[in-house]
This record gives C-alpha cells, sequence and structure tokens, in this order.
C-alpha cells in the first residue's frame, strides 16, 4: 500500500534502523544522510518517512512531506555551510533519469561547481 514501508526497500530499512547510515539530520517526517557514493564533497540524501517509489506520486499523495524534503535539504545545504556558495537538489525519477532506489528521495549536492545543463 501507497506509503507504507515496503520490505524490499532499502530506504525504508534505513528508516526503521534496520540498514546504518550517517544520519546527518532527522524531522518528524524526513531522514537525511550521506550518501555512500558521493558525487560532490556534499552528498547528502533527504528521503520521507513514508514510501512512495518516486517524487511525484509523493507530491501528489502528501503535498506536506514533499515540502518537508525540501526545507530539509535547505537545512542541510545550510549544515555543510553550503547554502551560500550554491547547492543543487536533484529528484532522479524512472531508471532513464538514473533512479536506482524506488523511494522518493532527494540528492542535496555542494561544494564544487556544477555545470548547465547537468550531463
Amino acid at each position: 500500500m501507497a506509503g507504507e514501508p515496503q520490505a524490499d526497500c532499502l530506504f525504508c530499512k534505513i528508516v526503521a534502523g534496520e540498514v546504518p547510515a550517517t544520519v546527518v539530520r532527522e524531522s518528524e517526517t524526513t531522514v537525511a544522510f550521506r550518501d555512500i557514493n558521493p558525487q560532490a564533497p556534499t552528498h547528502v540524501l533527504v528521503i520521507p518517512k513514508v514510501h512512495y517509489p518516486d517524487a511525484g506520486t509523493l507530491a501528489a499523495a502528501e503535498p506536506d512531506v514533499a515540502a518537508d524534503i525540501l526545507r530539509e535539504a535547505a537545512e542541510v545545504a545550510a549544515g555543510d555551510k553550503v547554502d551560500e556558495s550554491g547547492f543543487r537538489v536533484v529528484f532522479n525519477t524512472g531508471t532513464g533519469a538514473g533512479q536506482t532506489v524506488f523511494h522518493a528521495h532527494a540528492h542535496v549536492l555542494g561544494g564544487r561547481g556544477f555545470n548547465w545543463p547537468p550531463g
């Protein structure tokens, strides 16, 4: 059922504390942790505690939680002191966009320059 933890979901297991992660922030609705394969000096994932497969389905079902992810992304950037130099928030949706874990999540990237358009 949408919103419910999925037994085979890595991020649901992190939320439940069954899989270790380097947590940098936690709110009532989100968990933020360092990416295990960082693509920038700051690379933190912000995930909802509820399970939805991607950002679009999360936003449609629980817009307040989607907003919480963006709010927490800004707090992560401030905590890593990349808020003034600039940071990027990325939601990959679908395999063609590089999504590998089908639990909605935002990548917070900072601490280096980024090109546009992204490659």
